[in-house]
């Protein structure tokens, strides 16, 4: 959406975050860690396509305060001032057409990783009674305050999103919006330039980081380089990004560097059903989704995921052509939950339709199960010889957890595990190679 088309609170609160953001240190505390973790998702905030989550907001406020620029009044008027242009931008932002379909499209994503959040802070309490060392129990520590945060951060927006919804439903149907006219004021300045992106961090800050559920399927595209580096996706559960300016190495599934002599997977063919049944599953979910019906429509996706995975790259496209693009994330997100030979297969399908952005996001969204269960799945796909699938699960999960987090996913057969997960940890760079042999070492496993 241009600028110009915005409503004038969504443009008001735009031009507030820019000068927000132009007053702190681009590359320090929470603004460093949103443009490391969520580059994308601030870049849209910036130019109004988007209204961050308040907690968003609130940590960048936080920032204003610290280092003693400004007297803790000072942060606090601003953060009053600040809690109005956001409340204002929201309403007007939620009032567009199609504003309370998405709404719950998104409550659906945070309700998952609010669950999620709570599953990992169960793990990783448990695992920190099994650390054989002072260095194990102090990176479980820093793990079990990230799934808090993470647990605290996706409660916060849950109650936003179910706020923003009830006052949709009090509210009469709001009549379409006129677009508002062309004004002599000056235009909001650009989004503040990234000279360099920011050094890759070798310990997890405390805190989430990311927009979940924030952007939906036209934003993803319309965000997509040419090319096919990772992207830096807002519905990513854990772990730090890849640094965007290391060149692509090893065995990365969707397309292997240049040079490289592994091929990308190859086309698969549709079943002779394939395409009545999709057409079938659109046409349910427009009716449902037009009756209000979203648990429904919600269930239809969950059944679909279990499809044949050749059918997805179709299923997207009608999906996207009938105006269902947030039901094709939310697909995207029970796809990521699949065992990883059905989850392997769907990424395949869709890279070879080229749509390697989705084909990336599910692998790196799969691979936040717990470890015991990647090193299981690791296992049974080399018992299989399904090496190229192999290699795209441990490729997605070494660029996705942290160190630690991967070298315990080998303990149920080290001997197998360990030289795979070097291998993968090889092929991302050498610093997560390194960072990876360490964390094994340290865990008492021989690389």
């Amino acid at each position: 959406m241009e600028v110009e088309q915005l409503p004038d609170q969504v443009r008001e609160f735009a031009v507030y975050l820019r000068n927000l953001l132009a007053r702190l240190d681009q590359d320090a505390g929470w603004c460093g860690i949103f443009w490391q973790r969520d580059p994308d998702g601030m870049r849209v905030c910036l130019t109004g396509a988007e209204v961050p989550p308040w907690d968003v907001v609130e940590a960048l406020l936080q920032d204003l305060g610290v280092g003693g620029q400004f007297y803790e009044t000072e942060v606090e008027a601003e953060a009053v001032r600040a809690r109005a242009l956001h409340r204002a931008s929201l309403t007007a932002f939620d009032a567009r057409p199609g504003g309370r379909d998405l709404l719950g499209d998104r409550l659906d994503v945070m309700l998952r990783e609010q669950r999620y959040a709570a599953e990992r802070q169960v793990e990783l309490a448990q695992l920190l009674h099994t650390a054989a060392t002072r260095e194990q129990a102090e990176a479980m520590r820093l793990d079990l305050a990230w799934a808090r945060d993470d647990h605290e951060r996706a409660t916060a927006r849950c109650a936003e999103l179910h706020r923003r919804i009830a006052d949709l439903d009090r509210q009469p149907p709001p009549s379409p919006l006129p677009v508002p006219q062309q004004r002599p004021q000056p235009a909001p300045p650009d989004p503040p330039e990234r000279s360099k992106p920011p050094k890759e961090r070798k310990r997890r800050p405390r805190g989430s980081a990311r927009f979940a559920g924030m952007l939906d399927e036209a934003a993803l595209d319309e965000a997509a380089p040419a090319d096919d580096t990772p992207l830096p996706t807002a519905l990513a559960f854990d772990g730090p990004l890849r640094d965007s300016a290391a060149s692509p190495r090893g065995a990365r599934f969707a397309g292997a560097a240049e040079g490289e002599a592994t091929a990308p997977p190859a086309p698969q063919h549709l079943d002779s059903e394939a395409r009545p049944a999709i057409a079938a599953c659109v046409g349910t979910l427009l009716r449902l989704r037009a009756e209000g019906r979203g648990g429904e429509a919600h269930g239809v996706l969950v059944e679909a995921a279990h499809w044949p995975a050749a059918r997805f790259p179709l299923f997207a496209a009608e999906l996207n052509r009938a105006g269902l693009g947030a039901d094709w994330a939310t697909l995207l997100w029970e796809t990521a939950s699949l065992p990883a030979d059905l989850l392997v297969a769907a990424a395949d399908a869709l890279a070879a339709a080229g749509r390697t952005a989705d084909a990336q996001q599910i692998l790196r969204q799969g691979v936040a199960r717990p470890a015991t269960e990647i090193g299981a799945s690791v296992l049974r796909l080399t018992g299989e010889g399904r090496h190229r699938e192999t290699r795209a699960l441990l490729d997605a999960y070494v660029r996705v957890r942290t160190p630690e987090e991967a070298a315990r996913s080998v303990h149920d057969d080290p001997g197998r595990l360990v030289p795979l997960l070097v291998e993968a940890a090889r092929g991302v760079s050498d610093e997560r190679y390194w960072d990876v042999v360490h964390a094994l070492r340290v865990a008492g496993f021989h690389t």
